[in-house]
């Protein structure tokens, strides 16, 4: 069959042999054995439902064996013979282009040079998914083929469950991960209903067929990195030579050390799993790997000494390497973390004192031993962090739950009015303040002709774009505006592309219309060969409610709650979006954030113009207006300028209270 066949063809006619198991990419580690054996029958009458019955019995023993084997059933026998990865979208068999863009980027996400597990349908954090299992592609592939341009897909946490009419404007696709009634939304309940084969984690670009490879958060990190250095140091200091020390480099973590070389620091990068640090090794995104502590430490030294610009993978584990910097008194000028603590129990984070193996066989086999161990090491990571803090060293959180999982080990971590953390999320101390308020976030663009030049002239028509605005711009965004003219001026060389052509900026609400509008006139006059995928990472503005990561500087109480993740995915809905989705999970973890996102197909068209004009400008400023209200006075600003360019729009301003006042009141 042909590659167009296959994709229409949706579940096989005939029974394919049983496939075998590949060893030589990177696999989800083994899920808790966490259902009764009454939840195991029924899981394997969810997963049969998918097949005839006539393959029910042969099926049934091998879905078993995944499940006892694995902690969930992926379906391996029907993971497609051909090569995954994007495809120029006119490859694509479908009656709607639309649609076609969409199988482009579920491709995308699930390409072996861009997806963390990818024979698991897991794109990145160590349970992002795309799918649950590969029926859920095949027929999801099969109803994009035949979707009309009247058609709406309804997608229930990877489940197709089918085309309805619909209209024109209305999106193509609608996604929902993890939508858990709250009550039923603690890590157990992902790992029993996940294991049900009724609900799955879509972290925030994964199951949103966003994801674009580790550029997207290199870019996120390169903005955090550079002005974190830049409130540690004085403005005449030079970040050459200066230590960022970090862990992770799996998923989206893989990004930090290139993200270090790109803002020209000394970054050192600690990952357990060794074929995880390889991989970046091999694709470019860290110089140098090394196994060794001693030989570790003489090679920061010299770095030190010699101010380089480098990036340093240790195969070993972090704490480790916080311990022995402090003993051997190599100053740590700003650190993180990185590992994905959001998933603490099931591969995100690995407790000092284990080899990767035995880590990895005590989590599936001995799992409450497996949780003291890694709060354990919590404790003793968090002890060694504190020390060098104590030396002057700067550390932030980098929203991956890492403070929240030391407090709850019982780390020392707690500011001394024992409600907050004693370190910032980087959303409080850099990005809330410096972008998110004033409406700036990662605007990303997929280039569906797979064409390379075509992306080269997106670089281009977006590059005039900021320099344009930076020339009127008020004084509060010129720097964020010059931090994103000289990454897109460097992106080409910096070799950012895996997977798809695909770029990623922060822009503003006038900066993301007038680069869309740009990239449509072009595509209209063939200056681009084919359509453009507008998106954004689920990080953003707007797009997601997380009290301890995207609105962690929201102080007026409301950081606790998801109205504004939930208005922004129904208000992109019907402002023209191709499609859109709203998740539970992601980042932080399973029942601590709701987050949304969009897709947007560009073809040339008026209809695109229109669009791309009214979805952009509410995506953001949603967001802007609910900061504002918040009393965030950056957003104050922000949506200040945006009243007085923009006629139609209105919106509630609050009015400041004299805290003298309220003094008086609680003498």
């Amino acid at each position: 069959m042909t590659f167009q066949e296959e994709i229409q063809q949706g579940i096989p006619a005939t029974l394919p042999p049983p496939a075998k198991y590949d060893e030589t990419v990177s696999h989800a580690p083994r899920r808790k054995d966490i259902l009764t054996p009454s939840e195991k029958r029924l899981a394997l009458q969810n997963a049969l439902r998918y097949f005839p019955a006539a393959w029910h019995a042969e099926l049934a023993k091998e879905f078993l064996y995944e499940l006892q084997t694995y902690g969930r059933i992926y379906m391996y026998r029907f993971r497609p013979r051909y090569p995954m990865h994007a495809r120029p979208i006119s490859v694509y068999p479908a009656q709607c282009q639309q649609a076609a863009a969409i199988m482009l980027m579920i491709q995308n996400n699930l390409d072996p040079a861009v997806a963390q597990h990818p024979h698991e349908l897991i794109t990145y954090g160590g349970n992002g998914a795309v799918f649950q299992n590969w029926a859920q592609y095949l027929l999801t592939m099969q109803y994009l083929s035949q979707m009309t341009d009247t058609q709406t897909l309804h997608l229930y946490s990877g489940h197709p469950m089918g085309l309805f009419p619909s209209s024109k404007d209305a999106p193509r696709v609608v996604v929902t991960n993890g939508m858990m009634i709250p009550n039923y939304s603690q890590p157990d309940d992902w790992e029993r209903f996940n294991a049900l084969g009724v609900t799955q984690y879509g972290q925030m670009t994964a199951g949103s067929y966003m994801y674009i490879g580790p550029q997207g958060i290199v870019h996120g990190t390169t903005i955090t990195v550079m002005n974190a250095f830049r409130k540690k140091l004085a403005p005449q200091d030079n970040i050459r030579g200066k230590v960022f020390l970090t862990s992770g480099l799996g998923g989206m973590s893989g990004a930090q050390p290139k993200a270090g070389n790109i803002a020209g620091c000394i970054t050192v990068c600690a990952e357990v799993n060794p074929s995880a640090a390889r991989k970046r090794h091999s694709q470019g995104w860290v110089d140098l790997l090394i196994d060794d502590m001693p030989e570790l430490i003489a090679r920061v030294k010299q770095a030190v000494k010699n101010q380089e610009v480098t990036s340093i993978a240790y195969i070993g584990n972090i704490v480790d390497v916080w311990e022995s910097f402090y003993d051997h008194d190599i100053f740590v000028t700003v650190g993180s973390d990185q590992t994905s603590l959001h998933n603490p129990w099931a591969g995100g984070y690995y407790p000092v004192g284990l080899s990767f193996e035995t880590a990895v066989k005590q989590m599936a086999e001995q799992p409450e031993q497996f949780k003291q161990a890694v709060q354990q090491s919590l404790i003793r990571h968090i002890a060694a962090i504190n020390r060098h803090v104590a030396r002057g060293t700067y550390f932030f959180d980098y929203g991956n739950a890492f403070l929240l999982e030391s407090s709850r080990a019982g780390a020392d971590v707690m500011a001394a009015d024992g409600i907050n953390f004693r370190y910032p999320s980087y959303v409080q101390d850099i990005l809330g303040p410096m972008c998110f308020d004033y409406g700036f976030g990662p605007f990303r663009w997929v280039c569906t002709s797979g064409e390379a030049q075509d992306l080269q002239t997106t670089d281009m028509l977006a590059l005039q774009v900021l320099q344009e605005l930076k020339q009127d711009a008020y004084t509060d965004i010129q720097q964020q505006l010059a931090d994103n003219i000289q990454w897109i001026e460097q992106a080409e060389q910096n070799r950012l592309v895996v997977g798809s052509q695909a770029r990623i900026l922060y822009a503003d609400t006038i900066g993301r219309i007038r680069i869309a509008k740009a990239f449509n006139a072009a595509i209209r006059e063939a200056k681009i060969s084919a359509p453009i995928v507008l998106g954004r990472d689920h990080h953003d503005v707007s797009g997601t409610d997380s009290p301890y990561r995207e609105t962690s500087n929201i102080y007026d109480g409301s950081r606790y709650t998801a109205d504004m993740a939930i208005h922004n995915v129904i208000g992109d809905s019907f402002r023209g979006a191709t499609w859109v989705s709203i998740h539970n999970g992601g980042g932080v973890g399973w029942g601590e954030v709701i987050n949304g996102g969009f897709g947007l197909v560009l073809d040339g068209s008026e209809d695109a113009d229109r669009k791309l004009e009214n979805m952009l400008f509410y995506d953001v400023n949603n967001g802007i207006a609910r900061r504002a209200w918040a009393r965030n006075k950056e957003a104050r600003k922000a949506i200040e300028v945006e009243l007085n360019r923009t006629k139609s729009l209105q919106v509630t301003l609050a009015n400041e209270v004299d805290n003298q006042l309220l003094d008086q009141l609680f003498e």
